[in-house]
């Protein structure tokens, strides 16, 4: 008999849910992320779960640093889920299984799958550049996320630390100085914009498809950024596919082609000499394409 699994996106403005039947994702449904109270929003994902009928298990992808096994967040910015018991809240509220990761390592899971959801790639690591920088990875075709959970904060690695000093710049609050985020996500774009005099980074991604020499450059700049930290991926997994994703993925090859350039020039000869760096494919859907796709492969591997 086909399986039935509820694939569950908790973002920081809506919530999207979907079920996977089969083969078929269905359209997903949205709405507008209850954010007044840890409460309010484990209601509202009860009420829009039990709203897609039945099935075997759920998955459930939230923008937070996730233990796994308990499926509690550790650390949670934009939605009140800070330290929530989110996975035993629902499972004995839906009486069905219910598994909870983080919205990036889902959306990795998604992207290593087909339009068809057949798995394309055994390994691979998604970037994902947006406000920030997040990450997830697929190692054997399952989602790594290393020892607590916390792996794929890809972000957080350091690709231009001033050692010139003896002692590298710190701050006490993430992200740190000399860190990818800091250097090539969203919030970096805006700045490179402003010294252009745009107004901010999607103002530059605007200008630079239609061909503005000064927006052109600073995506060109941010890619060669990003192609540091992509070069990085590559040297310590050697996956398939390295995927962009995020907001300012909306530039394309103007963004990728440079990020491509630098990430050959720093990987290591005869590394990476099958990984492809590509665009990621399912956008905004990513995330409840995963959490549909995790809840499946921990039922089918359990």
């Amino acid at each position: 008999m086909t399986q039935r699994f509820i694939g569950v996106d908790v973002g920081g403005t809506k919530v999207s849910v979907a079920v996977l039947d089969g083969h078929d994702l269905s359209e997903p449904t949205l709405q507008p992320t209850e954010l007044s109270s840890s409460d309010a929003l484990v209601d509202q994902l009860s009420t829009l779960i039990e709203a897609a009928g039945p099935a075997d298990a759920v998955g459930i992808g939230v923008p937070s640093v996730v233990d796994f096994a308990t499926g509690t967040a550790r650390h949670s910015v934009n939605v009140p889920l800070q330290d929530v018991p989110l996975r035993r809240l629902l499972t004995e509220r839906l009486q069905m299984p219910v598994f909870v990761d983080n919205d990036a390592t889902v959306a990795a899971l998604a992207e290593a799958h087909d339009d068809d959801l057949h798995q394309i790639a055994q390994s691979l690591v998604l970037f994902t550049i947006g406000t920030g920088v997040g990450g997830g990875i697929v190692i054997g075709g399952r989602i790594y996320r290393g020892a607590t959970g916390g792996a794929a904060e890809l972000g957080h690695q350091l690709i231009g630390a001033d050692l010139s000093a003896g002692e590298p710049p710190h701050s006490d609050e993430a992200p740190q100085p000399g860190s990818l985020e800091r250097l090539a996500a969203g919030r970096a774009l805006d700045a490179l914009g402003r010294e252009r005099g745009f107004t901010d980074g999607p103002a530059v991604v605007t200008a630079a498809r239609a061909g503005d020499a000064s927006a052109l450059e600073a995506v060109h700049i941010l890619g060669e950024r990003l192609g540091v930290g992509i070069a990085n991926a590559i040297n310590v997994f050697d996956p398939e596919q390295v995927v962009i994703g995020g907001g300012v993925s909306a530039a394309g090859e103007l963004l990728l082609e440079p990020a491509r350039q630098v990430a050959r020039r720093f990987v290591l000869p005869g590394v990476g000499t099958r990984t492809e760096i590509r665009l990621a494919r399912y956008g905004p859907r990513a995330g409840v394409r995963g959490a549909a796709l995790l809840a499946g492969q921990e039922v089918l591997n359990s």
